[in-house]
């Protein structure tokens, strides 16, 4: 067990000896929660809207964004509205025909069109938008129903406007599925990127120890502790646990980071702990493999990082997987990084403990149960050519 250690110190030490990792392990994952943060947050700012139509239905939905704390504007069509939110000058549009200013006068059911843009940000703006399309239905339900009565609808309005001023108003969605806004519901502004990148750079950190095994092996140091009283069975548990504590340390990082920093709510937190532990395993089996089938540092730091990256876009490190499409999201489910994303939001959005992620855990428990074999048998082969 002492020989054991030994050489994963060793293959931390020497990870760490290398200036460059400090930036890329203790910076540049803070600076992209930061980032993501500002992009995605959710409570990064205020909402901006666009209102197309130029009806009394819409001058009534332009006012109850602004009282709902959001920036409107006016658009002239839908495609200007679409160019808007492209280019990521706005979040959300409002679309307002004639007809369905005419059935909202007449009382008849009203589905307006929604145009919302793929950030964290235009999902809270579409909330938003469905938050204060219910009042107004809700208000124009309520005035019509008092015009039947025989109150005058100057009268039935100027009662609404009193009530809403003095009470709680009851919202009901009219824009279609809002699955979206529940599955970002109450998540603070640095949660998700905190959340994308650790599983991110766990990952590549990971990768980025395996050239220290082929480095092993090019200086001899895998010779020297063969030569002693050292068996290749504690070799591979050496240089396996080293890759396994450069993960843990690059995450437990990032989790600290983020807590004290951002204030980020990780949750549970032994849930999220068993989450970072059965992650970082499967990284640092997947570094066993590359370590063990690449022969040169080069090839291994180049392909390691490209590697990494697809990896972890597949996964949701750089896109929320809710906004994947289906066929994608199918692709997505073989990275590990897919299934620690879901049991980070099952943690940190909706309460979760161990057993709620239990069915993440083991899907991340099998795929370290077939890649550490295979990195350790590639590893043994390796060793045997090396000497």
């Amino acid at each position: 067990m002492t020989a054991v250690l030994a050489i994963a110190g060793t293959g931390l030490r020497r990870f760490l000896r290398d200036r460059s990792n400090y930036f890329f392990v203790f910076v540049f994952p803070l600076l992209l929660v930061v980032l993501i943060g500002l992009q995605f947050g959710g409570e990064g700012g205020e909402s901006r809207a666009i209102v197309v139509g130029g009806s009394d239905l819409a001058d009534q939905v332009a006012t109850g964004l602004e009282d709902g704390g959001a920036t409107v504007s006016r658009g002239g069509s839908v495609e200007d509205a679409q160019e808007t939110i492209a280019r990521g000058r706005a979040d959300a549009a409002v679309v307002v025909t004639e007809a369905d200013d005419a059935a909202f006068g007449a009382g008849e059911p009203v589905e307006l069109d929604v145009v919302a843009g793929s950030s964290t940000q235009a999902l809270a703006a579409r909330q938003v938008v469905s938050v204060e399309l219910g009042r107004v239905g809700n208000d124009q339900r309520g005035v019509l129903s008092l015009e039947a009565a025989g109150i005058p609808p100057d009268e039935a309005l100027a009662a609404f406007d009193t009530v809403a001023a003095v009470g709680p108003t009851v919202a009901r969605s009219t824009v279609g599925d809002d699955s979206l806004d529940e599955a970002f519901a109450g998540l603070g502004q640095f949660d998700l990127g905190a959340a994308q990148q650790v599983s991110l750079f766990v990952f590549l950190a990971s990768l980025a120890g395996a050239a220290s095994l082929i480095q092993s092996r090019q200086l001899g140091v895998t010779r020297r502790e063969l030569a002693g009283p050292v068996t290749t069975t504690q070799v591979v548990a050496g240089e396996a646990l080293g890759r396994f504590v450069v993960a843990f340390t690059q995450g437990a990082y990032i989790v600290a980071g983020t807590a004290v920093l951002f204030g980020v709510d990780w949750g549970d937190p032994v849930a999220t702990g068993a989450v970072l532990v059965a992650f970082c395993a499967v990284s640092a089996s997947v570094a066993m493999v590359f370590g063990s089938l690449l022969d040169s540092v080069n090839v291994a730091s180049g392909v390691g990082v490209g590697v990494g990256l697809v990896v972890a876009a597949l996964g949701g490190s750089m896109l929320p997987l809710e906004l994947f499409p289906d066929n994608l999201l199918t692709v997505s489910a073989v990275t590990p990084h897919h299934w620690a994303y879901e049991a980070y939001a099952e943690i940190t959005r909706r309460g979760g403990g161990v057993g709620d992620v239990l069915p993440q855990l083991g899907v991340l428990a099998l795929m370290t149960a077939i890649l550490l074999p295979l990195g350790a048998w590639l590893l043994r082969r390796s060793l045997a050519r090396a000497l």
